[in-house]
């Protein structure tokens, strides 16, 4: 059902059995996949690729044109994935760089008025609640959880699993696994409750519960941290998805909110 009161530029291309409702705008140069369903007063612009199965709520726009004063108003790219919830108001901006589109990956959902800015990349199966706010250029890893009114500074990493909650502030790398809390931003011990959800037994979270002690409860640097989870805690891909993230990281959060 295509309504005959949507905004479609002949350039869109449009898959099969998509739904599009009154009042949505839909630019040249974009794609929306089979099954979408496309709600009243939704604008999705130039630039976007939209996969299969999404749905858009009332009022957001996608592929808005980024906010970014370096911005030289070449044609760039939002790809969006598979059966993504996208709640009212919320904003998926497309990239600066026509080379590095904006991603957003599979089965993730954005609650009202959630903001992804330009050269933002989300994994699989996140979920933003209300009011966050991802500034450019972050990384967002597989199943992450933002509770409302989060706000990310450009160029953080977030790591699998983590657990964001309300109202916290950040500049800095969150890693894998962890439950960051407060402001100024802490850690706030490991998101137990999600990790078992998927199945990670009760042995490997005590591991990882321990890599953390050595990182955020002692006195070394992060680099001697790393050497001591390497030599005192048991190996498993949980632990090397966690040293492979601290060794590449360029800072991440402490008790203090300063960068180690």
């Amino acid at each position: 059902m295509i309504s005959p009161q949507a905004l479609i530029d002949p350039g869109a291309k449009i898959g099969k059995n998509v739904k599009i409702y009154p009042f949505a705008y839909i630019e040249d140069n974009v794609e929306i996949d089979d099954e979408c369903v496309i709600y009243p007063f939704v604008s999705i612009m130039k630039g976007t690729r939209l996969g299969k199965r999404n749905i858009v709520y009332q009022n957001a726009v996608i592929g808005a044109i980024p906010q970014d004063f370096f911005w030289k108003e070449e044609p760039t790219e939002v790809f969006i994935g598979n059966q993504n919830i996208i709640r009212e108001n919320v904003i998926i901006s497309r990239a600066t760089d026509k080379n590095n589109p904006s991603r957003i990956g599979n089965k993730n959902t954005f609650m009202e008025s959630t903001h992804i800015s330009h050269n933002v990349t989300v994994g699989d199966h996140c979920i933003f609640g209300y009011g966050v706010k991802i500034a450019s250029e972050c990384q967002i890893s597989n199943n992450v959880i933002f509770s409302s009114n989060v706000i990310a500074k450009p160029q953080c990493r977030i790591g699998e699993m983590a657990f964001i909650l309300s109202g916290c502030r950040f500049g800095a790398d969150i890693p894998p696994y962890i439950t960051a809390k407060n402001n100024p931003i802490e850690y706030g011990g490991i998101n137990a409750r999600h990790l078992s959800h998927e199945n990670i037994s009760d042995k490997i979270q005590r591991h990882i519960a321990n890599a953390y002690r050595l990182v955020f409860n002692s006195k070394s640097s992060l680099y001697d941290s790393i050497l001591q989870i390497e030599d005192q805690v048991q190996d498993s891909p949980e632990i090397q998805n966690i040293l492979e993230f601290l060794k590449s990281s360029k800072g991440i959060i402490t008790k203090s909110n300063e960068q180690m």
